[in-house]
């Protein structure tokens, strides 16, 4: 429950970014919720792990669909990391460090993180 509460406060910050158009990162925001019951799921059966720069990373296989649904999470973070690296004048790259050490800490146990030295371990 936590992890979802940090994930959704996460989604609210899309709408107080002005450097990207609302309605792209609205649309951005709406694709992120809806794959999260299945994001959850890939967690949950340790698929799927939070690596260091604030990505989702495969832990094991993955069918063409879940490959997917990753990619276009990933696809949909970077989006969203770099309209936040924009307006606060940073790198995308640091905006998702900080987000995986969010997630890490909101992280409940069986979640797959990778620390900051990218070594693997179970909350």
């Amino acid at each position: 429950m936590k992890q979802r509460v940090i994930i959704t406060f996460f989604l609210s910050l899309i709408f107080s970014i002005a450097s990207a158009s609302a309605a792209d990162l609205g649309a951005v925001k709406k694709a992120m919720q809806q794959r999260l019951p299945q994001i959850e799921s890939l967690w949950s059966q340790g698929l799927v792990g939070e690596n260091n720069q604030g990505y989702l990373e495969a832990r094991g296989s993955l069918s063409a669909d879940q490959t997917k649904l990753v990619a276009a999470e990933n696809a949909d973070r970077k989006t969203v990391y770099t309209a936040i690296a924009k307006s606060a004048n940073v790198s995308a790259a640091q905006v998702g460090q900080q987000r995986a050490l969010q997630i890490s800490k909101g992280a409940k146990p069986g979640l797959w993180l990778q620390d900051t030295k990218g070594n693997w371990y179970k909350k």
